[in-house]
């Protein structure tokens, strides 16, 4: 837990860098492909030869939550007018947090029950359980880099000097 939130932190504090250079749609496109890749190295990850995956994963948490969900926010809150930010930011906290937890953990807790070990009622096949939430990462990042359209807005001191 310790890897994942020091790279919270490091994405976080690099994250502005980020943002100036790829912009808002690379950003959280490249936060959705984090989310897909990480949840394919849980899926072939082990405690054994391969636990440098499972670090891999851990380590993709500041990319996976900052340039997804930190970056979300920050493009609700550049688009919604000035009365409506703190509303705006309440309900994108309402959709993600709160029904999106809830509708996840129910939707996780029956693909974790899907997939019981025939005969063992405590071992479960965890590759085929990490790979259905990467193969829909997957599929949201395709759906999101073909129908979102977001034109970055450029910066008026930026262009008051380059008029200059």
């Amino acid at each position: 837990m310790t890897l994942g939130q020091m790279s919270e932190i490091g994405f976080m504090v690099l994250m502005p860098w980020f943002l100036v250079r790829l912009g808002v749609k690379r950003l959280l496109l490249v936060g959705m492909l984090a989310w897909a890749l990480r949840y394919v190295l849980f899926a072939y990850g082990d405690p054994g030869p391969a636990v440098w995956m499972l670090y891999g994963g851990i380590l993709l948490h500041g990319v996976c939550y900052d340039f997804f969900f930190v970056t979300g926010q920050i493009y609700v809150d550049t688009r919604a007018p000035k009365d409506l930010r703190a509303a705006a930011q309440g309900f994108i906290a309402f959709v993600t947090l709160g029904v999106g937890g809830f509708i996840g953990s129910w939707l996780s807790g029956r693909v974790v029950d899907a997939y019981l070990v025939p005969g063992d009622a405590a071992a479960h096949q965890w590759d085929s359980i990490w790979l259905i939430p990467a193969a829909w990462a997957a599929l949201v990042l395709v759906l999101f880099a073909v129908f979102f359209t977001h034109r970055e807005t450029p910066d008026p001191a930026a262009e008051t000097k380059a008029a200059a």
